[in-house]
């Protein structure tokens, strides 16, 4: 059995993000049709198009490593996702929906956020400075999503749920 290093670490959780990116992407468009918000739906079809754009930058860490990009599933996004289908499927035509949407949108992005500055932390260990800095991109950009999923919630959105189904 091979050696496991920090290096084979590295790769393994570049996998697991990778293959949860994937799947994020495919399930922005659901989430974006089910939301009630226009300010949440502009929310999420902005991240899908953020999320491309990470998905690129991460395929380019795999060529710095010397890797081809491939997934690992990643248990952990698949049980996250899966909640959100829940959400939508018990909540639909209700007001705490978005509430819902909005709840499952920020532990996707919770989870993205861990795993990005893990990696981040590590490339610079490992000395893959061009790495990090693609991995700190990507890490800035879901703190952003983050606060602003924050400010739809905070806006307008948990009022709203509060309200009684028509």
């Amino acid at each position: 059995m091979a050696e496991k290093t920090l290096d084979t670490l590295f790769h393994d959780t570049l996998k697991d993000i990778y293959y949860a990116e994937r799947k994020i992407l495919k399930s922005l468009p659901k989430m974006a049709r089910a939301a009630q918000s226009p300010e949440l739906k502009a929310a999420f079809e902005k991240h899908k198009d953020q999320t491309e754009g990470q998905i690129e930058r991460l395929q380019q860490v795999f060529e710095i490593i010397g890797k081809a990009p491939r997934g690992k599933t990643c248990d952990a996004i698949e049980g996250i996702l899966a909640e959100g289908d829940e959400v939508m499927e018990e909540y639909k035509d209700n007001p705490a929906l978005d509430a819902g949407l909005l709840a499952a949108a920020q532990a996707v992005e919770h989870y993205e956020i861990t795993r990005y500055g893990t990696l981040k932390r590590w490339a610079l260990v490992l000395g893959m400075k061009d790495a990090a800095a693609l991995l700190d991109e990507t890490l800035q950009e879901e703190s952003q999503t983050d606060e602003d999923l924050t400010g739809i919630a905070d806006a307008a959105v948990n009022k709203d749920a509060m309200k009684s189904a028509a």
